[in-house]
């Protein structure tokens, strides 16, 4: 359910989005208010989970992961035992940045982050040895076009 936001949560939301680093006073300014009534904001957006976890973003080909694949994922098995099994392993590798389960043809898309094609393979061959997939195809990113963790708001 979506939690109802006013002007000054979007422009708060926005401002954090941009970068959490920022103090208080600078968020304060940026948005036209003073600092306790945009403490209490934030505080009653994260009490209601809008907002999440702050972290930080680190480039992936400094830290020598330089190949992204989209790996997608066709299983002919759908009972619940197996999809726990699925999930926990995806869960537990970290080269998955991100998956998700699709309605059509393809039940899984994976994002996966590694050093190269050779890493890549590791990755599949582990895979493919803790769960019974039917067909997996990878497809190698040739080059990020877009990638943001901005919401529109």
């Amino acid at each position: 359910m979506a939690v109802r936001l006013d002007d000054m949560d979007r422009k708060i939301l926005s401002q954090l989005q941009e970068d959490a680093s920022q103090s208080l006073d600078e968020i304060a300014r940026k948005v036209g208010s003073s600092k306790t009534p945009v403490w209490n904001r934030i505080r009653k957006m994260k009490e209601l989970g809008v907002i999440g976890r702050q972290t930080v973003l680190l480039d992936p080909d400094s830290l020598g992961l330089e190949a992204c694949f989209f790996v997608l994922i066709r299983t002919s098995e759908h009972e619940a035992s197996w999809q726990q099994a699925f999930l926990k392993t995806l869960r537990e590798r970290p080269e998955v940045l991100e998956a998700h389960r699709l309605a059509g043809d393809i039940d899984y898309i994976l994002k996966v982050r590694v050093k190269n094609a050779r890493a890549y393979d590791q990755f599949y061959q582990a895979l493919i040895s803790e769960v019974k997939i039917y067909n997996v195809t990878a497809l190698l990113s040739m080059e990020e076009i877009k990638s943001t963790t901005l919401l529109p708001l």
